[in-house]
């Protein structure tokens, strides 16, 4: 934990317990929770909710493009989770060349890349989204986030899905197979909810920031169908 949030924690901790307001050591309480406001706690059950759709969208994707694992032979699907939660969000993955974020989605639908295109669309989204909160996975009182980048992250995610279904290459086939349709003729769009969810989570923490903060959003008409990403 940062210094500036052991601080915060001491010094809310130790005013509370000058005050006789301690709280009785059998109830399940957690000290770090006395540095947190409403929206702290609000911010951190979207993040550990996109964490959550994260990690089903990965499993998802490499279940139905398994040739994607097979192009880093040892590789499993826990060790790719473990790696879109590590720290090389912040610093860039060296598979992918230091690419993250927009860069790293933008690799993904690359014809001439040839490495795992789904750990290079993940590792994108993933760290995309920890810039998105100031790449932090837990939020105190005197932490600041900015409504802009969570409304462009929600572009940016509809953007990406719109990619996934879409776009192709020179042979005609989609880069990473998703939504699709059943021999039976059942569509399976349960990608495409998962995106619905992730962008739905990050309009609603822009909108409660800019309420809270009383700051604007600037709104940004773009196509979904667009080939360029919103700055985080």
């Amino acid at each position: 934990m940062k210094p500036l949030k052991l601080l915060q924690i001491g010094i809310i901790a130790t005013l509370v317990l000058q005050t006789g307001c301690a709280t009785n050591s059998t109830n399940n309480f957690k000290l770090s929770n006395l540095a947190k406001s409403d929206i702290d706690s609000v911010t951190d059950m979207h993040i550990q909710e996109l964490h959550k759709l994260c990690r089903q969208l990965t499993i998802k994707l490499y279940k139905r493009n398994p040739r994607e694992l097979a192009k880093a032979p040892g590789t499993t699907v826990k060790k790719r989770l473990a790696q879109l939660f590590s720290d090389e969000r912040i610093k860039g993955f060296s598979e992918l060349n230091g690419a993250k974020s927009t860069a790293a989605i933008s690799l993904s639908f690359n014809e001439g890349y040839q490495g795992d295109r789904v750990f290079a669309l993940m590792a994108g989204i993933s760290s995309m989204l920890y810039a998105a909160y100031n790449h932090q996975d837990e939020f105190y009182i005197l932490d600041e986030i900015d409504q802009q980048k969570l409304y462009n992250s929600a572009r940016n995610l509809e953007t990406v899905s719109w990619q996934l279904n879409n776009r192709k290459d020179s042979y005609g086939e989609r880069y990473i197979l998703s939504n699709g349709i059943a021999t039976n003729g059942i569509r399976n769009l349960s990608y495409e909810r998962i995106f619905g969810k992730m962008i739905s989570l990050q309009d609603m923490m822009a909108l409660l920031i800019a309420d809270t903060t009383n700051r604007n959003i600037t709104r940004v008409v773009q196509s979904a169908a667009s080939m360029t990403f919103l700055p985080i």
